[in-house]
């Protein structure tokens, strides 16, 4: 797989802004404070679905809908954000919309799906089996299935790139999350193409260390994803197509507890009054773990999506400050273990 050229994500930029428009980069003073750089926040969290994964679904269904327009329907596998995209967008082109979670998922996120117009399945303990049964489903009802990683995706995510790049000073270090890839590859992909010397890392949660292990090893490896905030970085396979691409284009691949992450989304409602979901904060846990060997560079973080359900923020926002405390999340009572 290559990355997308420039003329790809400007023509990628014309789809996504018939239904949106960019997303803002800030520089916040207090964050600044916190991080000891001058740290440029990229706002995907201000999307109409709330994350970023609406780039890759509006470019996406839009080449769906134009190559095949015979298509009825599409099915896809997610913990929240990418099936709002997909359901976002089918809606848009009149498409039905079958998306398949894990059972527990997230409720307020389950719930916004709903509202789009999907038809909601919960089936499989997490995202990969969720992503097996959407398979199946496939097949039953004679949908396209819409993978999570891909090429016109990362056109599409590519976008946000391009916007932070336009709009921010030249930037030393961007920290981007690493779910299954389409972030961080659309963020390399923007930068080669717009020839700047930017480095990238990418933020795996230590509890889905599966990419960092295999950026590490130099090869796809395997881990169980027990992250309870991160749902959105819950991957034990790597996909092999983006692996590829981060091998060639990542500086490193950092790993950051689940204490880390919650203690990124108390800094950013504290000093932006934003919310960031735990994939959301991940990146900014990246750079307040390399804070030293950031000190006084320019630097950018991707606030990938504020999809968080409320009791769990609340909880992360009083103080969940131990490893014990971050478990208890997804326990019986918590939002996570409602059906």
């Amino acid at each position: 797989m290559k990355l997308p050229t420039l003329e790809d994500l400007n023509a990628a930029a014309k789809v996504v802004y018939q239904s949106m428009p960019p997303t803002p980069q800030y520089s916040w003073p207090l964050l600044n404070a916190r991080t000891g750089s001058e740290v440029w926040v990229k706002h995907e969290n201000h999307t109409p679905v709330g994350a970023f994964k609406i780039r890759g679904g509006l470019v996406y269904i839009n080449a769906l809908r134009r190559d095949h327009p015979e298509i009825k329907g599409v099915i896809a596998a997610t913990r929240g954000n990418f099936g709002q995209a997909v359901g976002f967008a089918a809606r848009q082109h009149g498409l039905a919309a079958t998306i398949v979670v894990p059972v527990g998922n997230s409720r307020e996120k389950n719930r916004a799906m709903q509202a789009l117009g999907v038809d909601l399945v919960e089936q499989g303990e997490d995202f990969q089996a969720a992503c097996e049964a959407s398979v199946a489903l496939e097949r039953e009802r004679g949908f396209h299935r819409v993978a999570s990683f891909g090429a016109i995706a990362v056109h599409g995510t590519g976008t946000f790139a391009m916007e932070l790049f336009n709009g921010a000073p030249e930037l030393d270090t961007v920290y981007v999350p690493i779910g299954l890839g389409s972030s961080i590859c659309g963020m390399m992909a923007a930068r080669d193409a717009m020839g700047l010397k930017t480095k990238i890392v990418g933020v795996v949660a230590k509890d889905a260390p599966a990419y960092a292990m295999s950026f590490r090893a130099g090869e796809p490896v395997s881990h169980s994803a027990t992250t309870q905030l991160a749902d959105g970085l819950a991957c034990r396979t790597p996909v092999p197509e983006s692996l590829e691409l981060i091998l060639l284009g990542a500086e490193r691949v950092i790993e950051v507890t689940e204490e880390e992450i919650a203690g990124a989304m108390r800094a950013f409602f504290e000093d932006t009054h934003n919310v960031a979901e735990g994939a959301g904060a991940a990146a900014l846990a990246g750079l307040m773990q390399e804070r030293q060997r950031m000190q006084g560079k320019r630097t950018g973080v991707i606030l990938t999506g504020g999809n968080v359900d409320s009791e769990i923020f609340s909880r992360v926002l009083v103080g969940a400050e131990n490893s014990d405390d971050v478990a208890s999340l997804s326990q019986p009572g918590s939002i996570h273990s409602r059906r």
